[in-house]
């Protein structure tokens, strides 16, 4: 199930230095873990690391003409700097100089101006004119230095800048994607109109009003839906009649709603593997014969979706995709408007899945009657070039041993596709996003990015430049300036200053590699030791765990203040890995998770924190914890179910313990449908009575994401099983509710007892 985090980068309030602090700031000491110190190291550690990172971001203000840009650098103790940077030059420098600005302000003002915290607005730039605002009032600074009032009236905010592309788990860019035709009721030329009566069409003239039925086959419960997609030429319409399945809805009991005394009941529409799924089809009219033209019904046989209808120039064919049930059919059907007859322009089938949900992407270019469609039928997801006449794969767009994880831009014009991609640098991290370019051809693929990092980037107004900020865990970021013709740099424009933050004792997470489970495969993750860290000292390893296969998880780019950290504080290492069966790396070895969801990639987590351990003896593999929420909750209590001579404890919050209790779309697209018995023998419900270790169980009773039955089912099971546990509900709690103050502190609680053995802030 997706899992939404935010994270706010570089963003913190100065905490000025007080002895109240001294708790927060000192360093871990060998056998205080878990004690009151630690707890206040712990909770301390994000006010420490705030506002103790500078120049780690560049929001730039292009002047007209694209060539030349400003921003403003918010520094410690509340100074600032203006820079300008002339894109065509390579040359970055002050926009002015601060301290005869400062001085001219001064004796305008009638007051001392300070020249390291200038509150400049409005700035802009006329050629060598720079016109700002200050204390309210206009003013211009001319190349000579000299400072005037200015009568002019302030210039408006500036217009919104060009979207920043970070280098993030993608979701495919609709706008970049094929668009649909358009939905509605009216023919473009006006002569028609469609609407439904009774379940079925009508369809009206607009001059006159006559009325003629059209179909007659929609009833109630499989009936025709508003808005038809129109051929170009008004000759034709597709309208879709979907016939309704399940209508199973989850009921929910808020013990304790916030505006009346007795319990409320809440129920909400949720389908859940095997239910039947709303099923639609589409349907072909000729205006002019008012009939329907069969389509044939052979290549869409048994949708779990159809969509994106598309009708070509000429009007002479329509295209729509096509989802199966179960996800391991995705074709692109184009139907002959004439005919009603249906051809396969792509006909993906892989043997497992085919990832619909962050993996399509199709660009259907009528002008050169061409289709960009994305793939991993050669083992990486890569785009394709093919023609849409007949299907034929004209050639690859892109191919190698890493992939392309979304599409920014398509330029027909040029012929060319600016994308993302991961392990397209050979000696990275295969995670880290680089963007790049490529023509249709696959020729003339352009690297944009080049530094060991992810890389978000910023287009100038005419995308002849970008800035391109880069970092890693344990690499504040870079911000550099580049071309996009080629990539080649222009210049650094800033690199992060993080003495303050090293000043508080903090550590970057260590970035460790070891092999998989085949003995072949690279296992990323990082491990966060606690300030003071002994490596003669053991410590317990806990392990954060999210296995969702639809992403990759491992924190990859720079932050001062990781969670994990604040854990580790308490006298524990803590690590994150991504094993197999998770995203973003080849289709064998995403596969891992198909119809086994169960595994949550832990042979190769096991295997990871083994050979770490024989890196650091420090890490203590008696001791190993683990917790995760949602997708993430079910993997924690399966990891002591399935695993539990390497787990001793688990923390599980929100878990879909068995995947025919939560959201339809999400488990049958990794267990597939129909629902076999593989469901039942990984459910954690079925497999409690395995329980061995410590386990605390979290749920908000409201939990409209993952059904909280699920849950509770667990907790019938080990009763029944008579098994020990802990369990805290969260009355009118949401989905991941285990993850605030109260949850994290029982959480943190539940870790110090369980695996330092101590009872927590005893001492």
């Amino acid at each position: 199930m997706p899992r939404h985090v935010t994270a706010h980068r570089f963003g913190w309030l100065l905490i000025a230095a007080a002895p109240a602090l001294a708790a927060w700031t000192a360093p871990a000491r060998a056998g205080d873990e878990g004690s009151k110190a630690a707890y206040a190291r712990a909770e301390g550690l994000h006010a420490t690391t705030r506002d103790t990172v500078f120049r780690a971001q560049v929001r730039p203000e292009w002047a007209p003409g694209g060539r030349r840009f400003w921003y403003r650098n918010d520094l410690a103790d509340g100074a600032r700097e203006y820079i300008l940077v002339d894109a065509e030059a390579g040359v970055r420098r002050p926009a002015f100089d601060h301290g005869k600005l400062a001085e001219a302000l001064s004796k305008l003002v009638g007051k001392p101006v300070d020249a390291s915290r200038l509150a400049l607005d409005r700035l802009t730039f006329a050629d060598d004119v720079a016109l700002f605002g200050f204390e309210g009032k206009s003013y211009r600074l001319d190349p000579s230095g000299e400072v005037k009032e200015d009568a002019t009236p302030p210039a408006e905010a500036p217009a919104p800048q060009p979207r920043r592309e970070r280098g993030r788990r993608p979701w495919p860019h609709a706008e970049e994607g094929t668009k649909e035709s358009p939905r509605g009721d009216d023919s473009p030329d006006g002569r028609f109109a469609v609407s439904i009566r009774d379940h079925n069409l009508v369809l009206r003239e607009k001059s006159g009003g006559r009325e003629t039925p059209i179909s007659f086959d929609g009833c109630e419960g499989d009936a025709y839906e508003r808005g038809v997609y129109w051929s170009p030429d008004s000759k034709r319409f597709v309208a879709v009649r979907t016939w309704k399945g399940t209508n199973r809805k989850v009921h929910m009991v808020a013990s304790s709603p916030p505006d009346q005394l007795q319990p409320r009941l809440i129920s909400q529409d949720y389908l859940k593997p095997g239910d039947q799924v709303d099923v639609s089809r589409p349907h072909l009219f000729d205006v002019e014969a008012r009939a329907e033209i069969r389509v044939a019904p052979d290549l869409a046989p048994n949708p779990w979706s159809v969509d994106r209808f598309a009708w070509v120039p000429d009007s002479s064919r329509f295209t729509f995709l096509y989802n199966q049930r179960g996800h391991q059919v995705m074709r692109l059907v184009a139907v002959d408007a004439k005919t009603g007859a249906a051809k396969a322009i792509v006909d993906e089938r892989p043997e497992t899945f085919f990832c619909y949900s962050s993996k399509l992407f199709e660009r259907r270019m009528d002008a050169s009657n061409e289709l960009i469609w994305m793939s991993e039928r050669d083992g990486w997801n890569h785009l394709y070039l093919v023609d849409l006449a007949d299907g034929r794969v004209k050639n690859p767009i892109t191919h190698g041993e890493w992939v392309v994880l979304g599409v920014d831009r398509v330029d027909e014009e040029k012929r060319q596709v600016w994308f993302r991609a991961g392990g397209i640098r050979p000696g990275q991290d295969p995670y880290h996003v680089h963007f790049a370019r490529v023509d249709f051809d696959g020729k003339n693929l352009v690297v944009l990015t080049a530094g060991d990092g992810t890389h978000e980037i910023e287009y100038s107004p005419d995308r002849a430049y970008f800035l391109d900020t880069y970092s890693r865990v344990d690499l504040p970021p870079t911000v550099e300036l580049r071309r996009s013709a080629d990539g080649s740099l222009v210049c650094e424009v800033e690199k992060a200053d993080v003495s303050r933050l090293e000043a508080t004792g903090w550590k970057p997470p260590e970035r460790f590699v070891a092999k998989g489970r085949d003995g072949k495969t690279d296992i990323h993750g990082i491990i966060c030791r606690p300030r003071g860290y002994r490596p003669d000292v053991k410590y317990p390893v806990i392990e954060n765990i999210y296995a969702g296969p639809q992403g990759s998880f491992v924190p990859r780019r720079f932050a001062p203040f990781h969670p994990h950290q604040a854990l580790a504080e308490l006298g524990f290492v803590v690590v994150q890995v991504d094993g197999m069966g998770t995203s973003d790396r080849s289709k064998a070895f995403h596969d891992v998770c198909w119809k086994n969801l169960g595994d949550a990639g832990f042979p190769d987590r096991i295997l990871w924190m083994k050979a770490a351990a024989e890196k650091d003896p420090a890490l203590d593999l008696s001791r190993v914890g683990i917790f995760g929420g949602s997708a993430g909750g079910q993997n924690a209590l399966g990891a002591l179910l399935f695993h539990g001579d390497f787990y001793k404890a688990a923390a599980a919050d929100c878990g879909c313990h068995d995947n025919r209790m939560d959201k339809v779309w999400w488990n049958e697209q990794w267990m597939g449908w129909p629902v076999g018995p593989h469901y039942a023998e990984q459910s954690n419900v079925t497999n409690a009575h395995k329980l061995t270790g410590k386990l605390l169980l979290t749920v908000g009773e409201l939990d409209r994401n993952v059904d909280p039955a699920s849950t509770m089912q667990v907790v019938d099971a080990l009763i029944k099983a008579d098994k020990d546990f802990e369990l805290i509900v969260f009355p009118n709690g949401d989905h991941g509710v285990g993850g605030g103050p109260y949850g994290d502190r029982r959480r943190r609680d539940f870790f110090v007892r369980n695996l330092l053995g101590v009872e927590p802030r005893a001492r």
